[in-house]
């Protein structure tokens, strides 16, 4: 019996889980509870006078007040509102339903039923508009505390928590969290820092005021606090040197609802609380994107993501899930990353299409596969090594993947007649100082002359190229934020190349958002740059997550300069600047102004450099790199010694 209630797939869990509770059972609870109100109303007045009833007039009496109260609920629209979000507008809307319900019966059973008095009729439309009100409010205040008895039945104990704020977003947070997902949080309150107000109460809760750490400390432990609820990631930046270091000090869980664009699934958004985490608060204010203009241009489409398992790769594919798309391919070389991706949409986007597939870009035959089987309309390449001293120890792979690779999807891309073709590159191509930048610089360099080569007449083809350039992501795999957060958790130090070392960061979503922004604007041959917002000065965000993580930066955990590593420099550039950039219509995205290659001398060159590649030969490699890429000069590498022979 307890399994059939509140097991996996018991009747407890069905109900939980359901969205909501179908408008026309709703309707059809309304109005049976209506007219049982009605009869009820005429037998009382008969039973109080002590007059026999009358049947005849009490069957009329059911089937018009069924038929006029299904009228006046769907002319008011009571059934469409969800029954667990009731509020005293919808408890109003109820009232004026039945009281056109009187209006109209009750001058009905006059004329057809002329000998009840007047006294009667006035009597029974004043009781009847009462009591069924009444009823139907009850009915749904039971039902809500049924639901929300489930709730707490199928997730145990409840996690209490506080909602920071008092304005109009931090008031609706209140029935987000508790109609959440089959959600573990239980909103005990309002938290505010400033002068106290006694018995303020808001959206029913108490309003709590603090001045300080010390009142902060003494409420979490009078009210066993768990966790604190920000109403947006804005509010908890502001937060950082205050609540949110509190918070971190005790330990309590910090929260904020996603946005829009991550709750909606196409049908009633379902909030589900997310942990705000450190790198959330180290960056500017998220860019924000029509969504609209993506969907137009993926829906229906076959899409195609190389480098699916990486950082960016996996992000582009969970956002592709938003789009109707025909269906996705994911390509990439590591076998466990693909395989963690593949369990993780089975589970999460099952009624996505998607086709996991291991392949080498660097392999022609599996790439010619790939795309003759599959036929991809839009390719996302992704696919690269991006971690700067590890190409510097090998070069001859940073090109064989990053260039060759690129050459190899863009070439079948252009012969199986892919729409666009979306490549994901790097600030470190801007006057590269390592073989990384260099490389995507190259890769750069071909998908922008096979560009104005097909643009020209001069190559077959109808692919539109477009290539997008950004800088650091915040979270993705091997960057500082998570080996911060780790060195952080072992106690430190914490590591840093550089003292006046900086860089330019987004996160993982929006860097995708932007990516797929790009990939639907461009015409073919474009270089879009994305406005970063000002750099962040890599000690300063050490030592802000130090903070954030309750510790004192220098005492507690210091921080320790190792000085730069090979082919790394201080400052990263993006060419964003209004000289060497030209607007679009999104004001943070811009088009680069670059030199254009000839396709063929391009194709040439770039074949030798690949034979060189395939030959280990590193000094002619790097040599001719710095040829065809003049503003590549190194730093702290030891093909420093190649610069001044590059010169010609």
């Amino acid at each position: 019996m307890k399994n059939y209630l509140f097991g996996p797939n018991g009747l407890a869990t069905k109900i939980v889980h359901a969205k909501y509770l179908s408008r026309w059972i709703v309707m059809g609870i309304d109005v049976v509870l209506s007219t049982l109100v009605t009869v009820f109303a005429y037998w009382l007045i008969r039973f109080v006078r002590e007059e026999p009833v009358v049947w005849s007039l009490a069957i009329y009496l059911a089937l018009l007040a069924a038929t006029i109260s299904a009228l006046a609920f769907a002319i008011l629209h009571v059934h469409r509102v969800v029954m667990r979000f009731t509020t005293l507008r919808e408890t109003w809307r109820m009232g004026m339903a039945m009281t056109l319900k009187v209006i109209i019966l009750y001058p009905l059973i006059h004329v057809f039923y002329p000998q009840v008095s007047n006294e009667r009729l006035i009597l029974g439309a004043l009781l009847d508009v009462m009591t069924t009100t009444v009823v139907l409010v009850s009915v749904r205040v039971v039902l809500v505390s049924l639901y929300d008895f489930l709730k707490v039945r199928l997730n145990g104990e409840q996690k209490r928590v506080l909602i920071f704020g008092m304005d109009d977003c931090s008031a609706s947070l209140s029935t987000a969290v508790s109609n959440s997902f089959l959600p573990s949080y239980k909103v005990t309150g309002y938290l505010t820092i400033g002068k106290r107000y006694k018995h303020y109460r808001l959206s029913g809760e108490s309003v709590y005021f603090i001045t300080g750490e010390e009142g902060f400390n003494r409420l979490v432990k009078h009210l066993r606090i768990h966790g604190v609820v920000f109403p947006n990631y804005r509010t908890a930046q502001e937060e950082q040197k205050r609540l949110v270091r509190y918070c971190q000090k005790l330990g309590l869980e910090m929260l904020v609802l996603p946005s829009v664009e991550e709750m909606s699934d196409g049908q009633l958004p379902r909030p589900q609380m997310k942990e705000i985490r450190l790198e959330d608060l180290l960056g500017r204010d998220e860019i924000k994107i029509s969504m609209k203009e993506i969907a137009e241009g993926l829906e229906g489409k076959v899409v195609m993501v190389t480098g699916a398992a990486g950082s960016i790769g996996s992000e582009l594919c969970r956002q592709l899930t938003r789009f109707k798309v025909k269906q996705l391919i994911f390509l990439d070389s590591a076998e466990t990353p693909m395989h963690n991706i593949q369990l993780e949409f089975t589970d999460k986007y099952p009624t996505t299409p998607f086709v996991p597939v291991i392949g080498d870009v660097r392999s022609l035959d599996r790439m010619d596969f790939v795309f003759r089987n599959y036929r991809p309309q839009v390719v996302f390449h992704a696919a690269a090594y991006k971690h700067v001293p590890l190409m510097e120890a090998n070069p001859c792979e940073a090109v064989r993947v990053n260039v060759f690779g690129t050459m190899n999807v863009a070439d079948h891309a252009v012969k199986y007649g892919v729409e666009r073709f979306v490549m994901v590159s790097t600030d470190k191509a801007v006057n590269p100082t390592n073989i990384m930048g260099a490389s995507k610089r190259l890769a750069e360099i071909y998908v922008q002359s096979l560009s104005v080569a097909i643009r020209d007449g001069l190559q077959a083809g109808t692919t539109r190229f477009i290539t997008t350039r950004f800088g650091n992501v915040l979270g993705s795999n091997g960057s500082v934020i998570p080996r911060f957060r780790e060195q952080i958790r072992n106690g430190g130090p914490v590591t840093v190349t550089h003292p006046d070392i900086i860089r330019y960061f987004m996160t993982i979503p929006e860097a995708c958002r932007l990516v797929m922004e790009a990939g639907t604007m461009g015409m073919g041959g474009e270089i879009y740059i994305f406005e970063m917002g000002r750099p962040v000065k890599i000690a300063d965000m050490a030592r802000r997550m130090i903070e954030l993580s309750g510790f004192d930066p220098g005492k507690e955990i210091s921080i320790i300069y190792t000085g730069l590593r090979p082919g790394e420099k201080l400052y990263e550039e993006l060419l964003s600047n209004k000289e060497n950039t030209l607007p679009t219509a999104h004001n943070k995205i811009r088009v680069a102004k670059v030199r254009e290659y000839n396709y063929f001398d391009v194709v040439n060159e770039l074949n030798k450099l690949n034979e060189l590649a395939a030959r280990v030969n590193i000094p002619d490699m790097v040599k001719m790199m710095k040829d065809i890429v003049p503003e590549f000069v190194s730093r702290n590498s030891e093909f420093e010694k190649y610069d001044k022979e590059s010169v010609s």
